[in-house]
């Protein structure tokens, strides 16, 4: 060992910065020896210099350790690990392979990155994505915190970071196009839309590669890191610019009042199965990063990717707790949504654990409060827990949303009373828990399935360009066309698939719960029918800008419903009411075309309802016609004697700009029986 190197020490994890030099900790229980190496440059074959570790001296409990003299933010590194590989044991580590550091806070990768180069025999150096040392205390957040808005008022707009302004209809400079940067400069639209969120899909350093051979992962569902941004979403390519431009991009976003969510994937690697690739956790410790098979050679595979993080060891729990708290304390952010969420209950043999130790860490944690925390309560494993995922604090992804509110408007028998439910934020399934109203994130689309214009445009799935023989993607779309598949030029097949648009659209924004709109959907954004499209990083996938013009109308609509719907429940009692307080004190009555006569029966596609909102004195009539026919409905009388009228907001069947008015200039209704035209919503309200 160099004299200059010392022994370090074992707390922090990761590499930690000083004034002398930078101290380097990595776990690895059944390592033999391990190796620093330092390189000048990311595609660099060999490291500048390697630094061996001595057991004896800089192992401590199962953690390496060794303090470098001079070594500052920007220094490249990685790992060499060695120890036995015997898989049927689950020891798989490989001393030719180059390491990412598990808490490496930045990443680089080489221009000649190969993943096939991790996975097949022999040195990866040149090739292998590195790590970079960091330094957070250099940068000035200016007073920035995360803002904490209560969920009452937050619409959460997912989107992803390359695909919304690399279409070169974007308007932003090619270098900064699929960039941070690039979604600071659309800041402006964000807030025109009047969403108080974005939730971004992944943004950790991801692995490009993991996808069929010939395509890209564009989805980013498949990490190398915990805690590094992604490189290829930073305009600049200098070791640290990821880094700083993120921070940059959270800062804009919150001086806009725009939360930053993150989609965070800690269910699995892009390590893969068995005959995938040796990146970080699998040449450090495959034992305690993976739930393994009975046959240890082999992953066990809830995630559906090839192997299944074990996330309730204790080692494992430590790092994705230590990561949630660098991206809330380091880079500011303001919330997470967790992909298969319902694979963090699962054991280190894939059983269900009653109480989750890693779920009530990530909920307990003081750091950590006030954050929203988001689950998809669900696995690829056919595990379903949406409405008992365990917890206090976290909202759920409501998967029963999406289908039922996409059956009614379809016309579906039985659909009525389910529809109902999720309108009032889906009581039967969360009310059992005495939880806020917004534990319900209510969304019609996400990224995983149709946009809502191929909802309204398709009657089955159009895959082929992902080249898995149309097999890949859900079949259970639960979609209509409208009468033609995929585009027309029919002017009344466009009418009604704008109208089912806005229906569905309205739907989300007035139920009862926490609304989430996915990119795009706001100007009928199109992936021509391909509802799985993680490898597409093409104009099937990117925002095209040119919609903003060609669907004025429902981009108008979607503002004109949002900005209504942040100015509701202000004060802080209201926030703290449970759902069942929320809808006692609601006052609802439910009717048909008659009133007071709903009809709840299996071939029902119809149904209104009165609510009362005694806090903005206000009295609200919903008219819902899913039905293909028009309905005449009559409305509640009003006391007075006739200088108070229904006062019309919203009737999606009409043109704009009468589809929906400015709340202030909403029409008089001077009739008692309101005709709705057919698949049509209707929102009128008066004053109380």
């Amino acid at each position: 060992m160099s004299a200059q190197v010392k022994e370090g020490r074992s707390s922090p994890l990761g590499a930690t910065v000083s004034a002398d030099g930078t101290n380097f900790s990595v776990y690895s229980k059944h390592a033999k020896r391990i190796e620093l190496l330092l390189f000048d440059c990311v595609d660099d074959a060999r490291p500048e210099r390697a630094i061996s570790t001595d057991p004896a001296t800089n192992r401590t409990y199962h953690y390496w350790h060794v303090f470098v003299p001079g070594v500052k933010a920007g220094q490249i590194y990685g790992y060499r690990v060695d120890g036995t590989f015997d898989p049927p044991s689950g020891m798989r580590f490989d001393s030719a392979k180059v390491l990412l550091d598990p808490y490496g806070r930045a990443a680089m990768v080489p221009r000649n990155y190969s993943r096939d180069a991790a996975r097949l025999k022999g040195d990866n150096a040149a090739t292998a994505i590195k790590s970079v040392v960091t330094d957070p205390r250099t940068y000035d957040w200016e007073g920035d915190a995360p803002l904490k808005a209560p969920s009452s008022q937050t619409i959460v707009y997912e989107m992803h970071v390359r695909g919304f302004t690399c279409h070169p209809s974007s308007g932003v400079v090619e270098k900064k196009r699929g960039t941070f940067a690039g979604l600071v400069e659309k800041i402006p639209y964000l807030k025109e839309l009047g969403v108080t969120a974005v939730e971004l899909m992944p943004v950790f350093q991801f692995d490009p590669q993991d996808a069929p051979s010939g395509r890209l992962n564009y989805w980013g569902y498949a990490p190398v890191s915990f805690f590094a941004p992604h490189q290829a979403y930073s305009s600049r390519q200098d070791p640290l610019g990821p880094l700083e431009e993120f921070r940059d991009m959270v800062k804009a976003m919150h001086r806009a009042g725009i939360e930053v969510i993150l989609d965070v994937v800690f269910n699995h690697t892009a390590e893969g199965d068995h005959g995938g690739p040796t990146q970080s956790f699998r040449g450090l410790d495959n034992t305690t990063y993976y739930i393994l098979e009975q046959d240890r050679s082999r992953y066990a595979n809830y995630s559906g990717t090839g192997n299944t993080l074990n996330a309730n060891h204790p080692i494992v729990r430590r790092m994705i707790l230590d990561s949630l708290r660098y991206w809330v304390k380091e880079m500011h952010v303001d919330g997470f949504r967790f992909d298969l969420a319902a694979i963090l209950e699962r054991g280190q043999s894939g059983q269900l654990i009653p109480n989750p130790p890693v779920l009530w860490d990530i909920e307990s944690d003081p750091e950590l409060a006030g954050i929203k925390l988001i689950a998809e309560a669900w696995d690829a494993a056919g595990l379903y827990k949406v409405g008992s995922f365990i917890g206090d604090s976290w909202k759920e992804w409501n998967g029963r949303f999406r289908d039922d509110v996409r059956d009614f408007f379809r016309g579906e028998n039985h659909s009525v009373r389910n529809f109902v439910d999720r309108l009032l934020g889906s009581p039967a399934i969360y009310s059992h828990e005495e939880r806020e109203a917004e534990q319900s994130v209510n969304f019609v689309t996400c990224h995983d399935g149709f946009t809502l214009n191929d909802l309204v445009s398709y009657d089955s799935k159009h895959n082929e360009a992902n080249g898995e023989n149309n097999q890949d993607g859900s079949n259970d779309n639960r979609s209509w066309n409208c009468g033609i598949e995929g585009p027309t030029d029919d002017p009344s097949v466009e009418k009604l698939r704008n109208r089912q648009v806005k229906n569905f659209l309205t739907v989300t924004m007035l139920s009862v719960g926490m609304p989430m709109l996915l990119m795009g959907d706001e100007v009928r954004r199109t992936q021509c029918g391909n509802n799985n499209a993680y490898c597409q990083d093409n104009e099937i996938s990117w925002f095209d800008w040119t919609f903003l013009t060609k669907h004025a109308d429902v981009y108008r609509f979607v503002s004109l419903l949002n900005a209504r719907r942040v100015l509701r429940d202000l004060e802080p009692e209201r926030q703290r009411l449970s759902l069942d307080q929320l809808l006692r004190g609601m006052n609802l009555a439910w009717h048909g075309v008659k009133l007071n006569q709903p009809d709840w029966g299996e071939s029902s596609h119809s149904i209104a309802l009165t609510v009362e909102n005694r806090q903005e004195k206000l009295l609200f009539h919903l008219i819902l016609n899913a039905y293909w026919e028009p309905l005449d409905f009559e409305l509640p009388r009003l006391d007075g004697a006739g200088e108070n009228r229904w006062r019309r907001w919203i009737d999606t069947a009409f043109d704009s700009p009468r589809d929906i008015l400015e709340w202030e200039a909403a029409e008089p209704v001077p009739v008692d029986i309101y005709h709705a035209e057919s698949r049509s919503m209707v929102m009128l309200f008066t004053g109380i």
